[in-house]
C-alpha cells in the first residue's frame, strides 16, 4: 500500500516535469540572448564576499562555495533583454546556473580537466611513493641532515623557489617532498602550506621562464610583452617581499595571529593540524621497509623533468620555437596532465623494477591517489563555478571600470591604486590570471606617453593580483598549497591572511614612492628595509606579550 501511495505521489510529478521541459528550455534559450541585470555593478562581488565570509566564519569550505555559487546564480537569473524586458529572479534559472552555467561547464572545460587529470596523477605518484617506502626513507635521511626546524622551513622556501615553472606543479610537488621532513621537526601543516603557497605564485611571477611569465606576455598588447615582464622584475614588490618575509621570520623564528597557535601546539603537543584534521603524520609516510631515499627522488625528478618536456612540447620547441617561445605558447594544463602521465608509467616501471611493489600493489595506489585528492578536487570545481559567476555577472568589468575613472586624477598615487585594485579583483574572483587579462590592457592605455610608469603600473598589476590571489579562499593556488600539505584549508586561509597582508601594506607603501621616484636601485632596498624594521615590530610586540612560540 506504501507503495502505491508513493507512485501516486511520484507520477504525477513525473509528469509534470515532462510538461514543464518546453518551458525549461524556452527560458535557457532566453537566458542566452539576455544579460544579468546586475551585471557590472557592486552586485556582482557578493557572491565571492558571501563565500569567503562563510569560509571564515564557519570554518567549512564546501558549503561556503556551494552557496556563494548559488547566490551568484540567483542574481544572473535576473535578466534585461536586448528590448529592454527585466526578468526577476526565479529558481529554474538559479538552478540551471548552478548546474549549467557553473559545476558542469568548469568540469567540461578542457584546461579545468587537465588540471584535474594532472592532480589525480600526482596523487597517484605519491601514493606509490608511500606505498614504496621511498617518503619514510627520505624522512630518515632528511633527519640525519636536516637538524633543526629552521633548516626544514628553509629546506621548503629553497626547493620552492627551484620549482618555478608551473604553480599548480609547484605546491603539489614540494608539499609531496617536504611533508615527512617538516613533520619531523615538528613544523605545522599550517606553517608548511604558507612557504609552499608563498614559494609558489610569488616566485612563478618573477621567473622569465615560466607559464606565468607567458600569460603576462599574452595580455600586453601593442609592446614587447616578455620585455615588459623582466623589466617589471625589480618593481614587483610583493613578490619579493613575500620572500623577505618568509626568510626573516624563519630565521627569527617568529609568528604572529592564528599561525602562533598552530607553531605551538605543533612544537608543544606534536599537533601538527590543530583542527580539521585526523591524520597523522604516521599513517602517511608509513610503507614498505625495503624502500629507499631514491624510491621518492627518481619519481619527483621524472615528473619535473617530463612535465618540463611537455610543456616546452605543447609550446612548439620541437617545430623551431626557442625556450622563451615555447614557454610563452605553451599550455601548462595539458603539458602536466601528459607529463604527469608520462612520468606516472616510467614510475610503475621503476617500482616494478626495483620489485618494491607489486603490479597489483602499483593498480590499487591508482584510487588511493585520486580518493585523497578528492577534497582538493571539489574545491576547486566549486571555486571555478564561483569565478564562472562572478564572470557572468561583470565583476571584472566593474572593478577595472572604477580604476580607469580615477586614472587621470591621481597619476603619482597610480601604481599604489593599481596594486590595491588588483588585489581586491584577484581576492574576489579568485583567479590572478583573470586580473592580468582585466587589468593589464587598461593599464597598457592609461600610461601610452611614460615607458617607466608604464613598467612600474605593469608590476604593480602583477603585484595586486599575485596579493588578492594569495588572500582567497577560493583561489585555486592556495587550494593547491592546501592539498599539497595536507592541510585544512580554512587553517591555512585563516593563518595565512595576517602574513599576506602585512606584505601588502608595506609594499602598498612601496608603490607610493615609486610612483614619484620611479628608480628600482633606490625604491626595492627601500621597501626591503621597510618590511624588515615592519617584521622587527611585529616580533618585539609579540615578545612583550608572550605571544612568541616556545622553540623547540
Amino acid at each position: 500500500m506504501r507503495i502505491k501511495r508513493k507512485l501516486a505521489i511520484l507520477l504525477p510529478l513525473a509528469m509534470l516535469l515532462v510538461m514543464l521541459c518546453p518551458v525549461i528550455a524556452m527560458a535557457a534559450e532566453e537566458e542566452v540572448a539576455a544579460q544579468p541585470a546586475l551585471y557590472a555593478t557592486f552586485w556582482s562581488l557578493i557572491p565571492a564576499i558571501v563565500a569567503i565570509v562563510l569560509a571564515l566564519i564557519t570554518k567549512e569550505v564546501y558549503s561556503s562555495l556551494l552557496i556563494g555559487v548559488i547566490v551568484g546564480a540567483l542574481f544572473a537569473s535576473k535578466t534585461v533583454s536586448e528590448a529592454g524586458v527585466v526578468t526577476g529572479f526565479n529558481f529554474i534559472g538559479t538552478v540551471q546556473g548552478v548546474m549549467q552555467g557553473g559545476i558542469i561547464s568548469v568540469v567540461s572545460d578542457s584546461y579545468n580537466v587537465g588540471i584535474l587529470v594532472f592532480l589525480v596523477i600526482l596523487g597517484t605518484m605519491v601514493a606509490l611513493m608511500n606505498k614504496a617506502g621511498g617518503s619514510a626513507a627520505f624522512g630518515e635521511w632528511a633527519g640525519t641532515h636536516i637538524k633543526s626546524r629552521v633548516g626544514a622551513q628553509l629546506m621548503t622556501l629553497l626547493l620552492g623557489c627551484i620549482i618555478f615553472i608551473d604553480d599548480y606543479f609547484n605546491c603539489l610537488t614540494v608539499g609531496s617532498v617536504m611533508r615527512p621532513v617538516s613533520d619531523k621537526h615538528k613544523v605545522s601543516r599550517a606553517k608548511l602550506a604558507y612557504i609552499i603557497d608563498a614559494t609558489a605564485a610569488p616566485v612563478c611571477i618573477i621567473a622569465p621562464i615560466s607559464s606565468w611569465a607567458a600569460a603576462v606576455a599574452g595580455f600586453v598588447e601593442g609592446e614587447d610583452g616578455f620585455s615588459l615582464f623582466v623589466h617589471a622584475i625589480p618593481f614587483n614588490y610583493y613578490a619579493i617581499l613575500t620572500i623577505v618575509m618568509m626568510i626573516v621570520i624563519i630565521l627569527l623564528r617568529f609568528d604572529y595571529g592564528p599561525m602562533k597557535k598552530h607553531e605551538r601546539n605543533a612544537i608543544e603537543k606534536g599537533d601538527l593540524f590543530t583542527s580539521g584534521q585526523s591524520m597523522t603524520p604516521a599513517e602517511e609516510i608509513k610503507g614498505n621497509d625495503r624502500g629507499r631515499v631514491i624510491d621518492m627522488l627518481f619519481p619527483i625528478i621524472c615528473l619535473i623533468a617530463c612535465c618540463i618536456i611537455f610543456m616546452i612540447y605543447t609550446g612548439g620547441f620541437f617545430e623551431g620555437a626557442n625556450v622563451i617561445e615555447a614557454f610563452s605558447n605553451a599550455d601548462a594544463s595539458l603539458g602536466l596532465a601528459l607529463g604527469s602521465f608520462v612520468a606516472l608509467i616510467i614510475t610503475v616501471v621503476y617500482m616494478l623494477c626495483r620489485r618494491v611493489l607489486s603490479f597489483t600493489e602499483c593498480m590499487k595506489s591508482l584510487p588511493e591517489g585520486f580518493k585523497a585528492m578528492v577534497p582538493a578536487i571539489l574545491i576547486l570545481v566549486l571555486a571555478w563555478s564561483l569565478k564562472t559567476m562572478t564572470d557572468t555577472l561583470g565583476a571584472a568589468t566593474f572593478v577595472a571600470t572604477a580604476m580607469a575613472n580615477v586614472a587621470d586624477q591621481f597619476m603619482g598615487f597610480l601604481p599604489a591604486i593599481i596594486f590595491l585594485v588588483g588585489v581586491g579583483l584577484a581576492f574576489a574572483t579568485g583567479t590572478s590570471w583573470g586580473t592580468f587579462g582585466i587589468l593589464i590592457p587598461i593599464v597598457v592605455g592609461v600610461f601610452p606617453n611614460n615607458p617607466q610608469l608604464l613598467i612600474i603600473g605593469i608590476a604593480a598589476c602583477m603585484a595586486g593580483a599575485v596579493c588578492g590571489d594569495h588572500c582567497s579562499p577560493i583561489s585555486d593556488t592556495t587550494i593547491m598549497a592546501s592539498a599539497g600539505s595536507q592541510s585544512n584549508h580554512i587553517n591555512h586561509v585563516s593563518t595565512q591572511l595576517p602574513y599576506a597582508l602585512t606584505v601588502a601594506f608595506v609594499s602598498c607603501v612601496t608603490y607610493i614612492i615609486a610612483g614619484f621616484v620611479k628608480r628600482a636601485a633606490i625604491v626595492l632596498p627601500i621597501g626591503i628595509v621597510i618590511m624588515i624594521v615592519v617584521l622587527l615590530i611585529i616580533r618585539v610586540a609579540a615578545r612583550n606579550t608572550g605571544d612568541t612560540p616556545a622553540e623547540e
